[in-house]
């Protein structure tokens, strides 16, 4: 079996290095952040970081992820690792 390197995306570092997420998952796409209390307003934030500088990242989250407080950050489609 092959054994893939993850690499993080110049904006998605950046996003790292601002947002400073407590806890978080290093995924093949992005991250997962956890541990979030108040999910929509850490949602919200995220998501107006990203847009102030124009990162090239989408935020995902569904009901399972609420469960256990978190949400993915992730590289858009075709803009990174390929």
């Amino acid at each position: 079996m092959k054994s893939q390197e993850t690499t993080i995306s110049p904006d998605l570092q950046q996003f790292i290095n601002i947002f400073q997420p407590n806890k978080f998952k290093l995924l093949t796409r992005g991250i997962e952040v956890r541990g979030i209390s108040n999910m929509h307003s850490t949602i919200t934030q995220a998501k107006h970081l990203i847009e102030r500088l124009g990162l090239n990242l989408t935020i995902q989250h569904n009901a399972e992820m609420l469960s256990y407080g978190g949400f993915e950050v992730n590289n858009c489609e075709g803009t990174f690792g390929k």
